[in-house]
C-alpha cells in the first residue's frame, strides 16, 4: 500500500442520469445534500452502448454549472471515433476537466462493439484527440473483471490502460478490503503506481445488492449475505447493519492509505452521507490530486 500513501485523498459521488422529470427533481435534491460536504467531484454514468448518451450529457452539464466539478463516464462500445471526438470537444468547450473512460457493455441485441474495442484504446484515442485536457479515470477490479480469462490477464489489462495515459482509477465496489490490498500489492510489483480509489456501495436493499453484484462480479462475503438474509423485510436492520459493515471497511481502507473513496449513490444521498459522517472526514482530507 506504500504507493497509494503518496497521493492526497479525494472523495466523490456517482449518479446515474434520471429518465423522468421527477427523477431530475429528485437528483437535484440529492445533489444539493451531497454538495454540503464539498466533494471533489461528481460523476455520471453512461448506459450500455451509449443508451443514455443524451441524458448523461444533460445531467453532466447541469451539475457542472452548479459549481462542483462533474465527470462524465464515457464508453467506447458502440461508438465511432468521430462520435467520441465530437463529445470530447463538447466537454472541453463546457469546461469539463475529468472523464471516466470505460469500455462499457454491449446492450442486448447489439452485435458490433464499435471502432474502439477496449478501454486502453479509448484512453489512447482521448489522449491523441484532446492531449492532456482531461484527467482520465479508468476502472479497476480488485476481485477481477468477470469477463477476464485470468487474474493475470486482468492485471495486464489494467496496466495497459495506465500506459495508454490514465491518470487514476476507481474500483468496482467490494466488501472485502483484503482484495483491494492484494490488488494494490500486485500493481506495485508491476511498477504501476497511479492512485486507485476504492468504489464504495452503501448497503440499502438486499435483493438489489445481490442483483447488482451478480451482474458485475462483486462478491458479497458469506457472513454478510447470511446476516442480510436473516433480516428478511426488516429494512431498518438491513440499513443499520450495512452502514456499520461499510463504515468499518472504509475506516480500514483509509487507515491503510487508500487515496480517498468514491461512493456509488444510486441517486440517494443519505446512505452515503451516513457513512461519510461516521468516518468524520474533515477538510484536510479532501484535497484533490
Amino acid at each position: 500500500m506504500d504507493s497509494q500513501k503518496q497521493f492526497k485523498r479525494r472523495f466523490s459521488f456517482e449518479f446515474f442520469p434520471p429518465k423522468t422529470d421527477q427523477g431530475k427533481e429528485k437528483l437535484q435534491v440529492v445533489r444539493d445534500q451531497l454538495a454540503e460536504v464539498n466533494p471533489d467531484f461528481f460523476s455520471v454514468t453512461f448506459g450500455a452502448g451509449g443508451s443514455t448518451r443524451d441524458r448523461t450529457i444533460d445531467t453532466v452539464l447541469t451539475l457542472q454549472k452548479q459549481g462542483i466539478s462533474t465527470a462524465p463516464h464515457l464508453s467506447c462500445v458502440g461508438g465511432t471515433r468521430e462520435e467520441i471526438g465530437e463529445l470530447l470537444d463538447l466537454y472541453k468547450q463546457q469546461g469539463i476537466s475529468r472523464i471516466v473512460a470505460l469500455r462499457g457493455d454491449l446492450p442486448s441485441g447489439m452485435g458490433a462493439s464499435g471502432e474502439l474495442r477496449y478501454a486502453n484504446e479509448l484512453v489512447e484515442f482521448i489522449r491523441e484527440h484532446s492531449g492532456d485536457t482531461f484527467n482520465l479515470e479508468v476502472a479497476a477490479y480488485p476481485e477481477f473483471h468477470p469477463q477476464a480469462r485470468s487474474a493475470e490477464e486482468d492485471l495486464q489489462n489494467f496496466a495497459r490502460k495506465v500506459k495508454a495515459g490514465a491518470n487514476s482509477a476507481i474500483t468496482q465496489y467490494f466488501f472485502n478490503a483484503d482484495s483491494y490490498f492484494y490488488f494494490i500489492d500486485r500493481l506495485e510489483k508491476m511498477d504501476v503506481t497511479v492512485p486507485v480509489v476504492p468504489g464504495i456501495m452503501p448497503i440499502v436493499n438486499f435483493s438489489s445488492l445481490v442483483r447488482f453484484s451478480d451482474m458485475c462480479g462483486a462478491e458479497i462475503p458469506r457472513w454478510i449475505r447470511k446476516q442480510l438474509e436473516a433480516y428478511g423485510d426488516d429494512t431498518d436492520s438491513i440499513r443499520k447493519f450495512g452502514e456499520e459493515v461499510v463504515t468499518d471497511m472504509c475506516e480500514r481502507l483509509l487507515k491503510a492509505g487508500a487515496p480517498g473513496l468514491h461512493f456509488y449513490t444510486l441517486n440517494q444521498a443519505q446512505p452515503s452521507l451516513n457513512i461519510w459522517k461516521n468516518l468524520g472526514i474533515n477538510e484536510k482530507e479532501r484535497i484533490s490530486f
